[in-house]
């Protein structure tokens, strides 16, 4: 492979503003819910970049194939990998993708076939476009990806503010994650944090029912979350972390009495069990997943006594997707009343407009 921008390359990357921006100048898009991407092409190789390097090419065989009939025989695009269904974007049926078999590989590119959707353009026949300003770079992408390939699409893009805040407000309930905005004069600056992403956010009352370590080993890294559901049985929903180090030392001491014979009717007792970890793939907190690389997941039991207020962005499948954060200690509020009740439920928005898949 021998292009003008080579692989790996690091993605231009975001940081969170609380509203959405107004000022002259910026460029708004959905921001997807999927597997960032960078897809690098020159004549019959084609390789799938993840973010964080991990190569994504064995994987989803029937986007090689198809990007391979649709793009130009040398050029490099940033985009997403999404699973589109007729409720939205399915993030749970496109992490089952990560398989290590490759029959199951090829069984599932047929039965959940994975769409492209691409954003930026980096590089284009001889010519390396990241320094580019972004309105060029989008310009000539709009050249590049054809409207009328099937699971191929171009992120749509508007600069009037008002649009964007209608897609924040009506897209929710597909799947999406927010709002990108971008200054038209941009250049494609790896690894740095120079858009602006405008997510959802929301928040529980949840169980603390367990934690983790942090990786240095020296304070707690993440708490356990749980939810009662209409049975009355405890659900593990996710996580909530991003602690400083001063606040994981401080949970350490703040936690230990809870951790007194906790796991004796623990409601996740047999989740404590190594044997039932290598069974769950990722569905009880000590479950190994195979998006985590078979990192450790090990996962220490707390009496669930005490109810955190988590700040959220949105659910799916019954969990927070992409963890929480802590906001306070709840202890005017009693386990039993923490519920799914108190999810915000959004309805689908329709999203025949932006997918052939949907409509199908």
């Amino acid at each position: 492979m021998d292009l003008p921008v080579m692989p790996p390359i690091k993605p231009m990357l975001a940081k969170s503003v609380s509203e959405l921006p107004r000022e002259p100048g910026l460029r708004y898009e959905p921001k997807w819910d999927g597997f960032r991407c960078i897809v690098f092409r020159d004549g019959a190789e084609i390789e799938l970049g993840s973010r964080n390097d991990r190569p994504l090419t064995r994987y989803f065989p029937e986007l090689v194939e198809l990007l391979g009939k649709a793009l130009p025989p040398r050029c490099v695009l940033d985009g997403e990998i999404v699973v589109v269904t007729a409720n939205g974007l399915d993030f749970d049926t496109l992490q089952q993708r990560l398989h290590p078999a490759a029959s199951r590989v090829n069984k599932l590119a047929v039965e959940t076939p994975a769409s492209f959707v691409g954003f930026d353009l980096l590089a284009l026949g001889d010519d390396d476009l990241t320094e580019q300003p972004f309105s060029e770079r989008r310009r000539v992408l709009e050249t590049v990806l054809s409207q009328d390939v099937p699971r191929l699409h171009l992120t749509p893009i508007t600069d009037d503010p008002d649009t964007a805040q209608d897609w924040f407000t009506r897209f929710e309930g597909a799947g999406f994650d927010g709002v990108m905005a971008k200054a038209a004069d941009l250049p494609y600056l790896q690894d740095k944090r120079v858009m602006l992403k405008i997510k959802h956010e929301r928040t529980a009352d949840c169980v603390i029912a367990g934690f983790r370590w942090h990786k240095d080993g020296q304070g707690v890294g993440s708490l356990l979350l749980g939810l009662f559901d209409a049975d009355g049985r405890l659900n593990h929903v996710g996580v909530a972390s991003s602690f400083t180090a001063a606040r994981r030392a401080e949970l350490v001491t703040e936690l230990e009495p809870l951790r007194h014979n906790a796991l004796e009717n623990h409601p996740w007792r047999s989740w404590a069990d190594a044997a039932e970890q290598a069974k769950a793939e990722g569905k009880m907190p000590g479950g190994v997943s195979r998006w985590t690389g078979g990192k450790d997941l090990s996962w220490e039991p707390l009496r669930p006594e005490l109810v955190a207020e988590v700040r959220y962005e949105h659910v799916m499948a019954g969990r927070l997707r992409h963890g929480g954060r802590l906001v306070r200690f709840r202890t005017d509020r009693t386990p039993e009343s923490c519920t799914y009740a108190q999810l915000d439920e959004v309805a689908p928005a329709e999203l025949d407009t932006l997918f052939d898949e949907a409509r199908r």
